[in-house]
């Protein structure tokens, strides 16, 4: 299971560290955030313990109102075993209660500047990030012209290769040999390169190359939202090709389905400038804009046309 450390999410929004300094490795499990109103009215029979915990404006200025009694009580049911971290936001007075309880608890306690509403917004989108699922996957991604297109293949059909030629005409390498995919959200996929194999492109007879040396910062970006996968394989003369592309094959990659071509490879055919049409192409349908159903209607008219002519013949 993917977890994010206490630690990162401090080190990530630069929080300041109040209180439980021994509690700042603890895990973080879901994306979901958590701001205990009802819990500050003492609520607790469904009370989502293992999310991180938000105190607002609102939380705090109702827990002022609470008797004396309660407060330190109250505080420490919000700081469980399973609490990875409490924030206040908006440079708020921390109650003491709290700052009592975290330390008998071991819970962090951290303060931010940035309002309730924003700072909820920013820590749910870097969660979802770090925890979506994720995959590798062997091959090489590219962006051409802002399409991100996985090439796949077995080892040696000329994957890097290709991906150098799209890199000379200008197209971006986001990651070679092995690609990390996570699935961010429903039909979402990100893939970048391992931190060890950043800007890295391996040619075999010469060696491993920085493209970002190479070509410059331009040539590369770190991440890329995957939307074609193209297969090489090399041309086997018994198999049938699909001509037309009427029929859409699907690429599964975790829970999203991805548009799938296979292209054959075999000397004299520029696999660059075909990848480069392909991803041209997939914009284009997506657009509503689609040569091979275009064609195929023009073919029913023409049919269409000589049947009446038959027709009427003599």
């Amino acid at each position: 299971m993917v977890v994010v450390l206490t630690r990162d999410v401090m080190e990530k929004f630069k929080l300041e560290l109040l209180a439980g300094e021994e509690g700042i490795g603890r895990t973080i499990v879901t994306s979901d955030i958590s701001r205990p109103g009802l819990e500050m009215a003492g609520y607790f029979t469904h009370y989502p313990a293992n999310r991180v915990q938000l105190l607002g404006k609102t939380e705090l200025s109702f827990f002022e109102m609470l008797p004396a009694n309660v407060k330190l009580e109250r505080m420490r049911l919000l700081c469980s075993q399973d609490t990875p971290a409490i924030i206040i936001s908006r440079d708020l007075e921390v109650p003491k209660e709290l700052l009592q309880a975290s330390n008998e608890k071991h819970v962090p306690v951290f303060k931010t500047h940035m309002t309730t509403t924003k700072f909820s917004s920013r820590l749910t989108n870097y969660l979802e990030g770090r925890l979506a699922p994720m995959t590798a996957a062997h091959g090489v991604l590219v962006d051409v012209y802002g399409i991100g297109v996985l090439i796949i293949g077995k080892s040696g059909v000329g994957k890097s290769e290709t991906a150098l030629e799209l890199v000379k005409k200008g197209h971006r390498l986001v990651a070679d040999d092995c690609v990390e995919i996570r699935q961010e959200s429903e039909n979402f996929l990100i893939g970048s390169p391992p931190p060890l194999l950043e800007h890295l492109l391996e040619i075999r007879g010469i060696g491993i190359i920085d493209i970002m040396t190479l070509f410059g910062a331009s040539a590369v970006r770190p991440y890329k939202r995957i939307t074609l996968v193209i297969e090489l394989e090399i041309w086997d003369p018994e198999k049938v090709y699909d001509r037309l592309g009427l029929e859409e094959e699907k690429m599964k990659i975790i829970d999203t389905e991805l548009t799938k071509l296979t292209i054959p490879v075999r000397p004299g055919r520029n696999v660059s400038v075909i990848i480069e049409v392909a991803a041209m192409n997939y914009r284009l349908k997506k657009m509503g804009v689609n040569a091979a159903e275009e064609f195929s209607r023009r073919l029913d008219e023409v049919i269409s046309s000589t049947d009446e002519l038959d027709d009427y013949s003599f």
